[in-house]
Order: C-alpha cells, then sequence, then structure tokens
C-alpha cells in the first residue's frame, strides 16, 4: 500500500545479515558485503517494480521469496572460509535442480540427477558446495520455488543426485516421536522408521518432514536421519527402507485438526457408474485436496475430510451435483479431526483394527469415519474435535508406544 516501507525493510534486512556476517566471517566482511548489497539493491528494485505495476505474479513472488537463501548462503560459504575450508555457493539452478514450471510449489524433474551429478559431484572432490534450498528453475532457466519443505526437499534431491550414503535432515526436536509432544507428555523419538511410515506420518499431520522429501532418498534407498541442530548429540531418528523389525506392529500416531468431514448421500447414487468420478473431478476442478475417503457397502454414501479452507469450495463444488440429481444431499462438521496410527508391522497382522477400536470403544470415543489403505500401515479414523487428544492418549497407552522395548 505504501512504497515507503520499502526502503526501512531493506536496511534492517542489510543490519541483520551484517551482524551475521560480522560474527561468523570478520575476514571476508568486505567481500561478502558488497555482494549482499548487490543483493538487497536488486530486491529493493523488484519491490518498487511491483508496487508501482501493482501486480504481483507468481513468478515474482518466486524471485522475492528466494532472497532468504539467496542472502544467507554467501555468508555461510565465507564462514567456512573463515575456517580454512575452500567452498562454492551455488543456487538451486547452478547446482542442477531442475523444476516443473509451477511456482510456489514445483517438483523436481528426473534428468535432475544428472546435472546434479555433472555440477555437484565434482565440486565434493576439492571443496565443499554450499548450496541454497528451496529452488530451483525450469528448462527455460526460470527460477521456481518447492514450497513447503522446500529446503528439505532440496537436500533429498540433492543427496540422490549425488548418491549420498546418508541425507541428515536438522529440525528443532531430537527426531520423529511417537505422538505430537503437546497431546502426549511422554512420547517418546523413535529411534527408526520405514520410508512408508514416514510418508504415512507426514501426510497426516506430522511436522518433521513432507512426504515428498522422501520420495529422492527412498527411490535412491539412502538412509536418511532426522536430527536435532539444538542438540547434535542426540541421535534422532534412521529412516530406512524397512525400518528395524520389531514385535510392535504400532508405531506412531498423529492428529489433525482443523479439518472437515463432508457426507455426500442419495439413494440415486447406488449402481450408477461414474458419480465417484464426477464427484472427485469437480473438486479437482475446484483445487480441492482430500485427505480421506470412505465409502459404505451400499454405495449410497461417501464421506470426506478436507482440511478447513477447502471446505467452501468444495461444498460449492458439490452443491452443483446436487441440481445435476447425481447426489441428493450434502452435508458437512467443523467439529472433528482425524487420527492415524500407523506402524509398517500392521500389515498381515490379524486384530490390529479390532484392538484400536475396543479401546477407544472402551474409552468411550465414538468414532465417526474409518479410512485404510491397501498397504495397511495407516488406519485413519475421524472423531469429534474434544475427543481427539483422548484417543491419542488411549491408544499411546494401549500400544505402550512410551516404553522403548517391543510389544
Amino acid at each position: 500500500k505504501d512504497s515507503s516501507a520499502i526502503a526501512p525493510l531493506i536496511q534492517s534486512l542489510s543490519k541483520r545479515h551484517m551482524v551475521t556476517l560480522e560474527g561468523a566471517a570478520p575476514d571476508y566482511i568486505a567481500e561478502i558485503g558488497a555482494e549482499l548489497d548487490e543483493k538487497l539493491i536488486n530486491l529493493q528494485n523488484i519491490l518498487l517494480a511491483i508496487y508501482n505495476l501493482r501486480e504481483l505474479t507468481p513468478r515474482s513472488k518466486d524471485h522475492i521469496i528466494s532472497y532468504g537463501e539467496r542472502l544467507l548462503a554467501p555468508i555461510l560459504g565465507a564462514a567456512l572460509r573463515q575456517r580454512g575450508l575452500a567452498t562454492t555457493v551455488l543456487d538451486g539452478c547452478e547446482a542442477g535442480i531442475l523444476t516443473t514450471p509451477q511456482h510456489g510449489e514445483s517438483t523436481a524433474l528426473p534428468e535432475s540427477d544428472e546435472r546434479i551429478q555433472r555440477r555437484v559431484g565434482v565440486l565434493l572432490k576439492k571443496e565443499i558446495p554450499v548450496i541454497m534450498g528451496f529452488m530451483g528453475c525450469t528448462r527455460e532457466g526460470v527460477l521456481t520455488t518447492l514450497g513447503r519443505s522446500g529446503s528439505d526437499y532440496s537436500a533429498s534431491i540433492i543427496g540422490a543426485g549425488i548418491d549420498a550414503d546418508e541425507i541428515w535432515i536438522w529440525t528443532d526436536v531430537d527426531g520423529i516421536m511417537t505422538c505430537d509432544p503437546r497431546i502426549i507428555n511422554d512420547a517418546r523419538v523413535m529411534p527408526s522408521l520405514s520410508y512408508l511410515e514416514v510418508m504415512e506420518l507426514s501426510y497426516f499431520g506430522a511436522k518433521v518432514m513432507h512426504p515428498r522429501s522422501i520420495e529422492p532418498a527412498m527411490r535412491k534407498n539412502i538412509l536418511v536421519r532426522v536430527k536435532n541442530t539444538f542438540n547434535p548429540a542426540h541421535p534422532g531418528t534412521m529412516i530406512i527402507r524397512n525400518g528395524q523389525r520389531h514385535n510392535r506392529v504400532v508405531k506412531a500416531l498423529t492428529y489433525i485438526d482443523k479439518v472437515a468431514a463432508i457426507n455426500i448421500n442419495g439413494a440415486q447414487m447406488i449402481g450408477r457408474p461414474g458419480v465417484a468420478k464426477a464427484i472427485f473431478s469437480i473438486l479437482a476442478d475446484h483445487e480441492v485436496n482430500v485427505m480421506m475417503i470412505s465409502q459404505g457397502s451400499s454405495e449410497a454414501n461417501i464421506s470426506l475430510i478436507v482440511d478447513e479452507p477447502h471446505l467452501t469450495p468444495a461444498v460449492t463444488a458439490l452443491s452443483s451435483l446436487m441440481k445435476q440429481g447425481i447426489v441428493r444431499e450434502v452435508s458437512h462438521n467443523h467439529d472433528v479431526c482425524a487420527v492415524a496410527v500407523v506402524g509398517a508391522g500392521m500389515a498381515g497382522a490379524p486384530g490390529t483394527g479390532g484392538r484400536i477400536f475396543t479401546a477407544l470403544g472402551k474409552a468411550g470415543v465414538n468414532v465417526m469415519m474409518i479410512s485404510q489403505g491397501s498397504s495397511e500401515a495407516n488406519i485413519s479414523f475421524v472423531v469429534s474435535q474434544d475427543d481427539g487428544p483422548r484417543a491419542c492418549r488411549v491408544l499411546h497407552d494401549e500400544f505402550r508406544l512410551s516404553e522403548e522395548c517391543d510389544e
């Protein structure tokens, strides 16, 4: 709204980064300081241009948010040089990360591996590459950003590209825990998980890693470690293809709030081909992400879970199917949460589902919806918002997840 705010912002960024540079690499203040000044002038010009045009395109937004990495990477490179280590600073494109053209949420392309090996692999023989995460570029050289957990995703892409022995993901916690410690105060760090278990946990709300951050490592069968920046001596969590074999069938729980349930009903849905296609096609057209699906055997009801921001567009989209006579009724409920029970050991283990729902029933927790995939590594269910933490507590105790020994 006011271009006068731009100059103070640039001055604040300059001061903050110069203080960091002075502490980390005092011998390189002049060299890196000049580089930072040039980058900040460029950023200021971009912001002024956007203000004058009154237009912020996805491409421009990607360029702006990449400056966090662009400003910090030279300081890190200088800090390593201050300690006698040879370094080269590269942005994601220079490192070889080639992406799809979706700004704000791009995906690495398969040919990134060869490019990374050619550019980064060669450098490893003589110096330490300092690579700006969170970004890559299209085949045309246009900068893109990788979206949520983009820096972790970058690390996994680079690790796969150079055929790393291990990929270390640094976070602010000791590793991946058996449940959110804000809900379960005796939750513990899991020493080992499989790729599949981590992807299930991440998809259903665990914040430590995004599912796609695992995919490049999984493709190359590379061990991933989740470590704590503030407690580096802690061993963290090791993620490998099959995990360590335990008698324990359930490894962890995850809890997702701020979701909504949508129920789609209609006798006319029974035996009618194409109903599911119509439902999910129109939701996709409205960019609604469906987190969970459950359908009764009568085919007269389909239940969905979406995150709260997607509820209004989802209901609007599905209402058009009512007008077409494809469905009779669309209802929704805000007062719900989803709980996922995860463990690769559940596959082929009789009675796990029975234990879950018996324990919940004894505790007076009403289950409103159930969903399970063919991998059998995850059983998800929906309960009222009030029952969510209690459901986690009951199941954490039922499967003795606070104990390190095999169940």
